[in-house]
């Protein structure tokens, strides 16, 4: 692996770490499986890339990303709680739509932010190139919603969230709106998606309406993998796990893209392999360290 491609999986590890952290939030704290994600990151994508293209600050169109993420995050939840459609599906009919949505909002498949204003112009204005100024912004980025989440998970709403997850038949008991926190909780979710979705088309330059197809699987792959390699007890260390394991799913990709065995190499195509199996390592680690005495 060359330093260029340890460099680039860094910045992407770094960048969908953010995603990651809303995975982990509806998988890990409030037990609600949603696909949303597929769709919600293109979509911050989409909404970053037109604002820019309006003239619109990229910085704001951040945030302009997050609330739309947040939207489509919060119709999956209502589709949930209020129709009563299981959450699976509410998440998937959610994702269809959002397709074609996101190529409403482009007024087609793609836009280009080619010489477009992006979140990486300060510090390429200092000289830096592409190269370090993008994993040292998103790393920063990422360690800011890394502690925010962190903080908000032991606010008084936050703890109603990790208890809705985990026993919502007490916390209704107490008074809380269980419904409420659910379409919170997911809408929160899928604002840190729709973020990240957004920093991904202004560090590459596009944003298109495929760049969200597997993105539920590489956020799982990231929580598993950061569980099995930092551990999940506590709040603070799943959360720094989920982006650990970001950035670990990353430089594995990356380093299995550069191996070669004779005639032999993986090519972009064999992503979803390489996945499935960092999946089952992960999954079957922490079992294999319990049978060869490796605690």
């Amino acid at each position: 692996m060359t330093w260029y491609s340890f460099l680039g999986a860094l910045e992407q590890g770094f960048v969908y770490g953010i995603m990651a952290l809303g995975v982990y939030l509806t998988f890990r704290v409030l037990d609600f499986p949603d696909l949303t994600v597929d769709g919600s990151l293109p979509l911050g994508a989409s909404v970053s890339a037109v604002a820019i293209t309006a003239g619109i600050n990229p910085f704001v169109s951040l945030l302009m990303a997050s609330a739309a993420g947040f939207v489509a995050g919060a119709v999956t939840a209502i589709l949930n709680t209020k129709l009563k459609i299981l959450h699976l599906l509410a998440s998937i009919l959610t994702m269809i739509a959002l397709y074609s949505i996101n190529i409403r909002i482009m007024d087609g498949p793609n836009v280009s932010l080619l010489g477009k204003a992006t979140v990486l112009d300060p510090l390429l204005g200092l000289g830096l190139s592409g190269y370090i100024a993008a994993p040292l912004v998103f790393a920063a980025v990422a360690v800011t919603i890394t502690g925010l989440l962190i903080w908000f998970l032991h606010t008084e709403l936050g703890q109603a969230l990790l208890a809705t997850g985990d026993n919502p038949q007490m916390i209704v008991s107490q008074g809380v709106n269980t419904h409420n926190i659910i379409v919170f909780g997911v809408g929160l979710s899928n604002a840190m998606v729709a973020f990240s979705g957004a920093l991904i088309a202004q560090n590459q330059g596009a944003a298109d309406a495929n760049m969200g197809v597997g993105t539920i699987i590489a956020g799982l792959a990231s929580v598993i993998v950061g569980e099995t390699v930092l551990g999940k007890s506590g709040i603070v260390r799943a959360c720094f796990a989920a982006v650990l394991g970001s950035v670990i799913y990353r430089l594995a990709i990356a380093m299995a893209l550069s191996m070669k065995w004779g005639a032999f190499s993986f090519t972009p195509s064999d992503l979803n392999l390489i996945t499935a199996l960092l999946v089952v390592l992960a999954l079957t680690a922490p079992k294999l360290k319990e049978r060869f005495g490796l605690k």
